[in-house]
């Protein structure tokens, strides 16, 4: 049989290979827990329930218990389309949007402290801006993306709510309905009622925000661009003083909007 000659590694070879391995073991390790590409979330992080919580959040925090039935895809377009309008504007900068920042927020109806509408306006100025203008420019923008994910989630809303109303109408006509069926049904109509209710006084809730940061900003730095924001605020205030949809009131407590 012919020798095998094993190369021969000089001590500086080993250490550098050695070095190398290391390298990679990091980077493999780094790349493991890391997000997507430029930081942004990677698919397999998300879920087609990841807003599931919403039902169950909005329920128990009004003593009700939540619906264990599947959701349906039209309910679960309403979650998605409603937890954009539910999170506090500013919560999550671009540059810190990542999964690892997700977080399930409290209902309205949970929260015990008055709310305070001045907090997202003292935020925007505080914050280091390059100019005054780019602090409209900001605030412009919140109010535009809350114009434009107003129409697809009460859409979604009238579809849903119409096929509630559909649903709770065929309880009687069912054969052989079990109590649990029925708690189930009723429990995630209560859930639907109660999320459209959450987004409506979110909504309410930024249009406050909106108005008083525009006012301090009026006051700290004018600019003509001040009538432009007035505009998009009163536009985002019409529509939510006149939804397409209004869901039945499942408790008759009420949320303080103004602070």
């Amino acid at each position: 049989m012919p020798e095998t000659l094993l190369p021969i590694r000089t001590p500086s070879q080993a250490r550098r290979q050695s070095r190398l391995a290391m390298l990679l073991l990091l980077g493999a390790a780094l790349g493991g827990c890391s997000g997507g590409d430029f930081g942004r979330s990677r698919d397999n992080v998300r879920n087609d329930d990841m807003h599931r919580w919403l039902g169950a959040e909005a329920t128990a925090s009004v003593g009700l218990t939540a619906s264990q039935f599947q959701l349906t895809d039209g309910e679960r377009q309403l979650r998605d389309y409603a937890y954009p309008l539910i999170e506090p504007p500013h919560s999550r900068p671009a540059w810190k949007s990542v999964f690892g920042d997700y977080k399930p927020l409290p209902s309205p109806w949970r929260q015990a402290v008055i709310f305070d509408r001045t907090a997202y306006g003292r935020l925007l100025i505080d914050e280091p801006h390059r100019s005054h203008t780019s602090r409209y420019a900001v605030l412009m923008d919140h109010v535009r993306n809350d114009i434009t994910r107003f129409e697809p989630f009460f859409a979604a809303a009238v579809r849903v709510l119409e096929l509630d109303r559909k649903r709770n109408a065929s309880l009687k006509l069912v054969s052989e309905l079990s109590p649990r069926e029925r708690d189930d049904a009723v429990a995630r109509m209560e859930e639907n009622a109660l999320i459209v209710q959450w987004v409506q006084q979110s909504l309410e809730r930024r249009i406050a925000s909106y108005r008083w940061a525009l006012e301090r900003l009026v006051i700290q730095a004018p600019d003509t661009i001040a009538a432009d924001v007035d505009r998009l605020i009163g536009e985002l205030a019409a529509q939510t003083a006149n939804p397409p949809v209004a869901a039945r009131p499942v408790i008759g407590r009420a949320v303080t909007v103004k602070g």
